[in-house]
């Protein structure tokens, strides 16, 4: 049985966005006197819900008389993000893209967070052009984890989902492509370890851990 695709999450998995994304907030939080943990942060990395990107400046109002505007807030933490996040994909994410782009293995991206993020960011650290699709939590009416992103990127793909595999960072992402029939790999970023990830068929600590018939062997099994 050959393998129909690979379906890829973006953040997290492609590219150490998550890390910034985090750091940006929690440095603000600790110049306003509070504390923004770990534990509180990855318990919302992976789905997406109404009034996201003002949680936390409204939880920053509510813990500190010091929190700036949300103008200024906004402002500071972009320029922050933009400081720290990185200029390459995440370790073995490109030399596992060139191993499946040689092996004819059609690939996507499939991401819950919006288009205006996710396509300009794979342009620039330069893996847009290796997959054939990207899908958005802008291209679906359900997010992760729900199915959808998924059964869309297979759609576009005509790749069937059951000879398809998925590869996550977090729990949701992970529940996602496996309600959509795919199997799915996880990749544990160090904010999402505490994850439930037991659902996936294959975990590894790095995407160089990965191969072509390393993931053939999941859709035979």
């Amino acid at each position: 049985m050959s393998l129909a695709a690979v379906i890829f999450d973006f953040d997290g998995v492609i590219l150490d966005s998550e890390t910034p994304e985090f750091e940006s907030h929690r440095r603000i939080f600790e110049r306003c006197g509070v504390a923004l943990t770990i534990d509180e942060w990855c318990d919302q990395i992976g789905i997406y819900t109404e009034g996201a990107e003002t949680r936390w400046f409204r939880e920053l109002c509510d813990r500190s008389t010091a929190a700036p505007s949300q103008e200024e807030y906004d402002a500071e933490r972009r320029r922050l993000f933009h400081e720290l996040v990185s200029a390459e994909p995440m370790r073995g994410i490109r030399e596992l893209a060139d191993a499946l782009r040689e092996a004819g293995v059609p690939m996507a991206i499939a991401s819950t967070a919006p288009s205006r993020w996710v396509v300009p960011a794979a342009e620039r650290i330069g893996m847009a052009s290796m997959f054939q699709t990207i899908v958005s939590g802008t291209d679906v009416v359900r997010r992760k984890p729900a199915p959808d992103v998924y059964l869309e990127a297979a759609r576009r793909l005509d790749a069937d989902p059951s000879r398809s595999v998925a590869i996550e960072d977090s729990g949701p992402g992970i529940a996602a492509a496996r309600a959509a029939g795919l199997k799915t790999v996880a990749i544990p970023h160090w904010l999402t370890e505490r994850h439930e990830l037991g659902g996936a068929d294959l975990r590894v600590a790095h995407a160089g851990e990965l191969t072509v018939a390393r993931l053939t062997t999941l859709i035979r099994r």
